[in-house]
C-alpha cells in the first residue's frame, strides 16, 4: 500500500506533470495504454494543460512522503469555439484528474476532488462539468461526490456538479 500522501496547490510548473495526468486519465482502461506523445499531441487532450496556468485556471497536487507528484486535478475554462470533453456552458470550468496507477483506491482522487471542488465554490463558481468514459471506475467516484450525468454521449457521460 502506497504512503501517505499531501496536496498542495498547482503552479505554473505543474504543467508537465499535468500532461502526464491527462495521458493517466486517458489511459484509465489497463489495456492498450497510448504513448504520451500520442496522447498529447492531439487536441483533444493538449487543451487540458496547453498554456497551463492560464488565468481562471486553478488545481491541486498531491505528492507523496518523497515530495513525488501522485496525482492532480485542475480545472479550465475552456471556450465555446474549443470545448473539452465536458464542456456544458460559458462560465463552468471543466474539471480533469488524473492518478498514478499504483496511488488509485487510496484515496488521492477524493481528496483532490473534494479540494478542487471547495476551490471553485470559493471562486464564485456554481457548478464544475467532467466528462468520464463508460466504464471507468471513476465515474462511482463523481457519483459519490455529488456529479450527475447531464449529457450522455457516444461512450462518454457529461457530469456536472453543483457547488451552491
Amino acid at each position: 500500500m502506497p504512503a501517505s500522501f499531501r496536496t498542495r496547490p498547482a503552479t505554473q510548473a505543474d504543467g508537465g506533470f499535468l500532461a502526464d495526468m491527462v495521458v493517466e486519465a486517458a489511459n484509465w482502461r489497463p489495456d492498450g495504454a497510448r504513448p504520451k506523445h500520442q496522447v498529447m499531441t492531439h487536441p483533444d487532450h493538449n487543451r487540458y494543460v496547453a498554456g497551463w496556468m492560464r488565468p481562471g485556471d486553478a488545481g491541486f497536487v498531491a505528492i507523496d512522503a518523497h515530495d513525488q507528484p501522485v496525482g492532480a486535478a485542475w480545472y479550465r475554462m475552456l471556450p465555446r469555439t474549443e470545448p473539452g470533453f465536458g464542456y456544458v456552458g460559458t462560465g463552468v470550468p471543466e474539471l480533469i484528474i488524473g492518478v498514478r496507477p499504483i496511488w488509485r483506491a487510496h484515496g488521492v482522487g477524493r481528496t483532490l476532488l473534494r479540494q478542487l471542488c471547495e476551490h471553485a465554490r470559493g471562486q464564485g463558481f456554481a457548478r464544475l462539468s467532467l466528462s468520464v468514459e463508460r466504464g471507468n471506475f471513476a465515474q462511482q467516484l463523481y457519483r459519490s461526490e455529488g456529479f450527475a450525468i447531464t449529457a450522455p454521449g457516444h461512450g462518454r457521460d457529461t457530469m456536472v456538479k453543483r457547488l451552491r
